[in-house]
């Protein structure tokens, strides 16, 4: 069997560093690997649209922005196809004929659904196509066969619903039509949900505690300093908790020893780091500077490589383009399949 990857972003604004440690850089990794036969990168503009369906400028303006975003952190449309999801229709037929599997109440359980629908205060005037999500992402994976499928832990409870679709799909019409995914998590357990830089459990272009891959280095150093710590690390020699300090979180997330050397030659590593400010006299303002550079070097290479791709906005939307006509393509064979085991392709 080959192993085929499908994954992808909701184009309601720029990337951040949360989309970045918790997937963007794991896709790369797997990309780069050689150990896949197809990867299929998608920005989901129709899902985007559940819950922007009065503010599709939101959603238009920021596919450039997202697919910049990708190839600047080095996606690769020789190794992946890139797509738009609302170019493929194939993908809302599937939503169909698997809504038919799925009950009311079973994504009522959906934990990650329960969750969004409380962050945006929809309680019951909610979306019947944001409702739905986990069955239309079940459709965007099984139309390409993917078998892994890498997300951040908050969508473990979505892969799961989607490999219940397909097993529900493949006895009901008794046949092997689609392929069971399976998620790739990162492992470092930093990387799987970073806060914000408020100290929120999460990173939200709504809360406003985002760094953004494409920020101002002079917004990066002014979000750091103002990140949340240690409360209770009110003077130097207080010894300081790592416990909810996000400083910490963002340096597990993205700290490498040979970065010491050249920012903070006092300290070998972020151990030695670490049990300095634990029993005092560290204080948070250097920390914070070490976390500015730490986060430049990785964010510069990308954001040199997006001041190139920005100069040629219709070269970025071709990529596009013709990644879509390619997924389009893929798409209609499943489809044709699964029409075929639910004996709806009368006139073949």
């Amino acid at each position: 069997m080959e192993k085929i990857i499908l994954t992808g972003d909701r184009p309601t604004g720029r990337l951040h560093v949360g989309h970045y440690v918790g997937s963007l850089k794991r896709r790369v990794e797997l990309q780069n690997s050689g150990e896949f036969d197809k990867i299929y990168i998608m920005i989901a503009d129709a899902q985007a649209l559940t819950d922007n369906f009065d503010n599709p400028d939101k959603v238009r303006s920021n596919i450039s922005n997202v697919a910049l975003d990708y190839l600047s952190c080095g996606l690769d449309p020789e190794k992946s196809t890139l797509f738009v999801q609302s170019y493929v229709s194939e993908l809302t037929e599937l939503t169909f004929f698997y809504s038919n599997l799925v009950t009311v109440s079973r994504l009522e359980r959906n934990p990650t659904v329960k969750s969004e629908i409380k962050m945006r205060g929809f309680n019951t005037s909610i979306p019947v196509g944001f409702f739905t999500y986990p069955i239309s992402q079940a459709a965007d994976i099984t139309a390409f066969k993917a078998n892994v499928v890498p997300v951040g832990e908050d969508q473990l409870p979505m892969i799961e619903q989607a490999r219940e679709i397909v097993r529900s799909f493949n006895r009901t019409y008794d046949c092997d039509v689609l392929v069971e995914p399976k998620a790739s998590i990162s492992t470092n357990q930093a990387c799987l949900r970073l806060p914000g830089t408020d100290g929120k459990a999460k990173m939200s272009k709504s809360l406003g505690n985002c760094i953004y891959l494409s920020d101002d280095p002079k917004d990066i150093r002014t979000k750091v300093m103002s990140m949340y710590t240690d409360p209770d690390h009110i003077r130097i020699e207080d010894p300081g908790k790592l416990e909810g300090n996000t400083v910490f979180t963002y340096l597990d997330a993205f700290c490498q020893d040979d970065f010491f050397a050249e920012y903070l030659p006092d300290y070998a590593n972020l151990q030695e780091l670490k049990d300095h400010y634990t029993r005092g006299g560290l204080g948070d303002v250097k920390v914070k500077k070490f976390l500015y550079n730490v986060l430049m070097e990785e964010l510069s290479p990308i954001q040199a490589k997006r001041a190139e791709l920005e100069k040629d906005i219709p070269a970025v939307m071709e990529i596009l383009h013709k990644g879509s006509i390619e997924a389009k393509a893929v798409a209609a064979q499943t489809l044709d399949q699964v029409k075929s085991a639910m004996k709806i392709n009368y006139f073949k």
